[in-house]
């Protein structure tokens, strides 16, 4: 097996604009894994607010290259117990993991799908994100699009703005990324028309979430607060939901078995991006047949766009079906 990897840059086709910050790219490193003239990808990108260093992370694969070049083909969850005992950042982990999979199911000549035994029919839609900005400009942005599900950024809590949200007659949820404070949460979750928002996601800054109920009218939504498996429990009486990313966890092999224990701790799950690339996208898409919300719109909102794959038109999953994770250089 070969490995090779590249850094790359995501440019935006608008300026993104979140509680964090306003971003216009993103810089991603670009994994590679090959044997016997099938090739697999996978992807990270940098978020600052997760401290993500790509250099690090190259110095880092350099470092355990040999390693990873001597294994032997096995099935994923095989290689995942080998990447495990490397160290990585989960970031960097999902990359490999991801990389794997394509390469593994392209290998045997088998989707992802086909090697998991899931459906391709019946999958929910993705939302798309609508950037921090004035509320006209974000409710037109919702009346003008084609897509039918829809995540609102906003910064701390206006109330007359989640009046006029909640008067439309879409679906829409709540991301404040974590700007919301204790009285804004305390008013949401007492709030009945908050029923309304699909889910709100990530109210509080990480581990500041005993405030919330997860028996009152808000559907909170864990991001930041559920890195994985372990925060499952923990977060039982506070969130309803999770947002399960596959850079968050460590890519689609913890996903798979965070997926099965939140289903048995009765948590609504959504599969969730970063911005990235198809490549990152296409892995997400291979799970939005088990999951009950989907946010896969990365790919969507960059322009120059370097993979093709699975992908999201107007909120539809569009699965290649090809061998692996189906994702090819352009």
């Amino acid at each position: 097996m070969e490995l090779k990897f590249e850094l790359k840059k995501l440019h935006l086709k608008e300026t993104f604009s979140i509680a964090y910050g306003n971003y216009n790219h993103r810089d991603v490193l670009l994994i590679e894994l090959s044997h016997q003239n099938c090739k697999g990808y996978g992807e990270c990108v940098a978020i600052d607010y997760y401290q993500i260093n790509l250099q690090s992370f190259v110095l880092k694969l350099k470092e355990i290259q040999t390693q990873i070049e001597s294994q032997k083909i096995v099935h994923p969850k095989d290689f995942f117990k080998f990447l495990s005992g490397l160290n990585l950042h989960s970031f960097l982990l999902s990359a490999l993991d991801c990389a794997y999979w394509d390469l593994f199911g392209k290998l045997e000549n088998k989707s992802f799908l086909e090697l998991n035994n899931i459906s391709s029919k019946n999958l929910v839609e993705s939302s798309i994100t609508i950037s921090i900005g004035d509320i006209e400009d974000q409710i037109n942005k919702i009346q003008k699009s084609e897509w039918t599900q829809f995540k609102v950024k906003c910064k701390g809590l206006n109330k007359k703005d989640i009046k006029k949200l909640l008067q439309l007659n879409e679906s829409i949820a709540l991301d404040s990324n974590a700007s919301f404070t204790d009285e804004d949460c305390i008013w949401l979750q007492e709030n009945k028309v908050v029923e309304k928002f699909s889910y709100l996601e990530q109210p509080r800054p990480i581990d500041h979430y005993k405030i919330l109920k997860k028996e009152n009218f808000a559907n909170w939504m864990a991001d930041e607060d559920c890195q994985n498996i372990d925060s499952l429990e923990e977060l039982i009486p506070y969130y309803k939901s999770i947002n399960i990313k596959l850079m968050k966890c460590g890519g689609i092999t913890p996903a798979l078995e965070m997926i099965k224990k939140a289903r048995n701790l009765n948590y609504k799950i959504m599969i969730g991006c970063m911005t990235e690339s198809t490549i990152g996208i296409s892995a997400g898409c291979v799970l939005t047949g088990l999951v009950d919300y989907v946010d896969l719109d990365g790919a969507n909102l960059i322009s120059n766009d370097y993979a093709e794959g699975n992908f999201v038109k107007n909120g539809k999953i569009i699965l290649s079906l090809k061998p692996g994770l189906g994702i090819d250089l352009k």
